[in-house]
């Protein structure tokens, strides 16, 4: 059996997490206990809702955690035009990765002219000022042909992440999506997996099909566990 511990370090799994603060129940005190302890576990991004980019920025100011925040969240039917303003005012904030809803009826519809402006409008914005996008498809509408061509679409336009789901939807990542968004996807778009991302495990399992983020809420069990288990 192979030596896990010998394949990565706390570092390594602590990186692949965005720290996810999206709950519609969280309180002012609530995100700030939640960035700080992002910070604690240096983990590579905490995400914010758009309100709380600004303090996210703030709290994380000169650290190697890094503040993100979410675009046309969480389903997607925000007009383009709108998702280019929540992007540059996320940035004006001092988000430095944008995860991005698609337009789900969108691709439902095979209106593939529709999606690639609407992707390709927010990565102007984000691109145009040095910084990052995930996309995120929401797998549980989709079928398999459909997440297919959204890779296609995503390689072509040249976006940073691929991501499976919101939370928000009916049902997260699986491995099984991650597989085929991986197998579909060129090996400049990285892929992140969110949704349900609860534990070690999962986490540990993703990483062998080569995901290098992890959006999750549950980053202090995550990595207490790895600490438990690695260290």
């Amino acid at each position: 059996m192979t030596d896990l511990a010998s394949l990565h370090t706390y570092r390594d799994i602590a990186k692949m997490i965005d720290h996810s603060l999206l709950a519609p129940t969280l309180t002012v005190r609530d995100f700030d206990a939640g960035i700080t302890l992002g910070l604690a576990y240096d983990v590579a991004t905490v995400c914010v809702v758009p309100s709380q980019v600004r303090r996210c920025a703030e709290l994380l100011a000169g650290s190697d955690v890094k503040p993100s925040t979410t675009v046309g969240f969480p389903h997607g039917g925000h007009v383009t035009a709108a998702k280019v303003a929540e992007s540059r005012i996320a940035l004006d904030d001092g988000a430095v990765e944008l995860d991005l809803v698609i337009n789900v009826n969108r691709v439902l519809s095979q209106d593939w002219g529709y999606v690639r402006d609407d992707i390709g409008a927010v990565l102007a914005e984000a691109h145009g000022r040095e910084q990052k996008l995930k996309v995120i498809f929401e797998t549980c509408y989709l079928t398999d042909a459909h997440k297919i061509r959204l890779c296609e679409l995503c390689g072509e336009l040249g976006v940073d992440w691929v991501k499976t789901s919101t939370g928000f939807g009916t049902s997260g990542a699986t491995l099984a999506d991650l597989r085929l968004m991986r197998q579909h996807s060129p090996r400049h778009v990285q892929l992140k997996a969110s949704g349900g991302v609860r534990d070690l495990d999962f986490v540990l399992a993703a990483r062998e099909i080569g995901v290098s983020r992890c959006g999750s809420s549950r980053t202090r069990e995550i990595l207490d566990e790895y600490r438990v288990r690695f260290s």
